[in-house]
C-alpha cells in the first residue's frame, strides 16, 4: 500500500481529534452527516488503463472523534470486487467552507475477477479527495485511490482508481 495515505490520515484525524475534541473525551461517539457515495472512475494498474470501476459507500451516521466509520463496495469493468470497512476523516467538521478535504483508509477483502493478481485478498484501500458541498442535500467531488495489500505478501503491485464522486446526504 502507498503508506502516505495511512500517514496523512492519521497525522490529519489524530490532530483533528487533539484539538477538538481530547479536552473532554477523545473518541465520544458524536453524531455526523449520514451519507450516499457513488463514484466512477478509470483503474489503473502499474500505470496502465485496465477499465473502470463504480464504487458505492455509505458512512455511518457517527463519528468517533474526528472519524467517521464507512463501508463500500466495488465492481470493475474486469469483474474484480471489492467489499471493506473503515473510517474517513473531512475538513468539513472544522470548516464552514463548502469546499472540502477528505481521506479514507479501508481495509477490505478483494476478490479477482479478471483483472490483476494483487498478491492477497485483503486489500488497504485509500483515498485522497476534494470537491464542494451543495448545501444540506450532496456534494461532488474528485478522488485518487490506491489499493493494496500493505505488503503482506512479496507480490503487491496495488491498483489505482481516478475518478469522480456524486455524494447524497440522507434526511
Amino acid at each position: 500500500m502507498d503508506s502516505r495515505f495511512a500517514v496523512f490520515f492519521f497525522i490529519l484525524g489524530g490532530t483533528d481529534t487533539y484539538l477538538n475534541d481530547c479536552p473532554a473525551d477523545c473518541f465520544s461517539q458524536s453524531l455526523a452527516p449520514e451519507r450516499v457515495h457513488v463514484q466512477y472512475g478509470d483503474t489503473y494498474f502499474q500505470e496502465d488503463d485496465i477499465g473502470e470501476e463504480l464504487f458505492i459507500s455509505y458512512d455511518l451516521p457517527k463519528r468517533y472523534g474526528a472519524i467517521q466509520p464507512t463501508v463500500g463496495a466495488s465492481l470493475t469493468t474486469d469483474n474484480d470486487f471489492w467489499l471493506g470497512a473503515g473510517g474517513k476523516w473531512s475538513t468539513e467538521r472544522i470548516s464552514d467552507s463548502p469546499i472540502f478535504i477528505e481521506l479514507s483508509l479501508i481495509p477490505g477483502l478483494y476478490l479477482r475477477g479478471e483483472g490483476p493478481d494483487l498478491g492477497f485478498p485483503v486489500q488497504w484501500r485509500g483515498s485522497l479527495g476534494a470537491g464542494v458541498n451543495f448545501g444540506d442535500t450532496g456534494s461532488l467531488s474528485v478522488f485518487f485511490d490506491h489499493r493494496s495489500n500493505a505488503n503482506a505478501t512479496e507480490v503487491n503491485p496495488g491498483i489505482e482508481t481516478l475518478g469522480v464522486r456524486l455524494s447524497y446526504q440522507l434526511p
